[in-house]
């Protein structure tokens, strides 16, 4: 049976990368159907809604939810609706794997690293408190529940996908209370796992080590927003945002996106990569276990990429979206 997912076309390029890559799914007959709706900006103007109910009680009935980018506005306007939907459907742990691939023009080889992050609390709870005119306190907000579930988390993850080593990334120095105990309770829960290696570094020195040695890290877990900046600088590594694929994982319900942002400057100009989104679907489907028809599609991806003849900008050629994809597609059907 066909497993039937949500799908939110998102704006800017959103919508033509979810074309293109439900286009690539259908090809690889992956075994999907999809519930499809338009959500942001535009829809906004249109309904007052930026999600539209019918989407959400679509995702509610799926559970799995396959995501384009979403535009937020910068310093005024509404909540991120990427944080809205984390925080509503409790998609507290989200994982971003970052993999150079060998065809591709990169500052560095052999990167293959992976950040667990806290997706739900810490600072982006957006909680502020304007105490006068001039001075306003951010809260940032870590629990025990909260620490203890991703925590454990990235050594499960590593365990099953036969990794060596966690490391936890904190302000403890600092923050002793806060991220005092986070770094706590990765001690603790580290013993559990004796097989695995277990370090910690300070988020600064990770940053630098990882644009220094990044072959030294394995998998990384830490609060939400050093997860943010850490995975950012994670796929500046193996080529940018546009390479990065991503999930967001709760108990009952599961999303993958692109974390890149919806770059309304060449919205419809048809030289999108989607490449972000399309390897976010093979991620859902290795997790719906689809994992033979994920990597048919990384197969083909990587035979592109490996030829050489048809990218898009972002990677250094003058391809169209529509030649990508259709590059991607011919390779599917050898």
């Amino acid at each position: 049976m066909n497993q039937t997912i949500t799908v939110f076309r998102g704006d800017g390029i959103g919508p033509e990368i979810t074309d293109v890559v439900l286009d690539i799914l259908q090809t690889a007959k992956a075994p999907l159907e999809f519930e499809i709706f338009d959500v942001g900006a535009a829809v906004y103007e249109k309904t007052g809604a930026f999600i539209p109910e019918e989407g959400l009680k679509s995702f509610e009935k799926n559970r799995i939810l396959l995501k384009s980018p979403i535009t937020t506005p910068i310093g005024t306007g509404f909540k991120s609706l990427n944080v809205t939907l984390r925080q509503k459907y409790d998609l507290w742990a989200n994982i971003r794997p970052a993999k150079t691939n060998p065809a591709l023009p990169c500052r560095f080889e052999h990167v293959d690293v992976v950040t667990v992050r806290e997706n739900t609390e810490d600072l982006y709870i957006g909680e502020e408190i304007e105490v006068d005119a001039d001075t306003v306190h951010a809260i940032k907000r870590i629990t025990r529940k909260a620490s203890e579930r991703i925590l454990r988390k990235a050594f499960e993850f590593a365990r099953e996908n036969g990794r060596k080593k966690v490391t936890c990334v904190h302000k403890a120095n600092i923050l002793k209370k806060s991220d005092g105990m986070f770094l706590g309770l990765f001690n603790d829960i580290a013993k559990d796992y004796p097989e695995i290696e277990a370090d910690s570094m300070i988020v600064d020195a990770t940053c630098m080590n990882l644009v220094m040695h990044p072959e030294r890290f394995d998998v990384m877990v830490m609060p939400n927003l050093y997860g943010d900046i850490v995975s950012d600088l994670t796929s500046g590594l193996i080529g940018g945002l546009g390479l990065l694929p991503s999930c967001n994982r709760g108990e009952d319900f599961a999303m993958y996106e692109a974390v890149h942002g919806s770059a309304p400057d060449i919205a419809g100009k048809n030289i999108a990569n989607p490449t972000a989104l399309l390897l976010s679907a093979c991620m859902m489907l290795d997790d719906l276990g689809c994992k033979a028809c994920a990597q048919t599609i990384r197969d083909a991806l990587d035979q592109v990429f490996a030829q050489g003849e048809v990218l898009t900008p972002d990677l250094g050629g003058n391809a169209t979206t529509t030649e990508f994809v259709a590059a991607i597609k011919e390779n599917l059907n050898r």
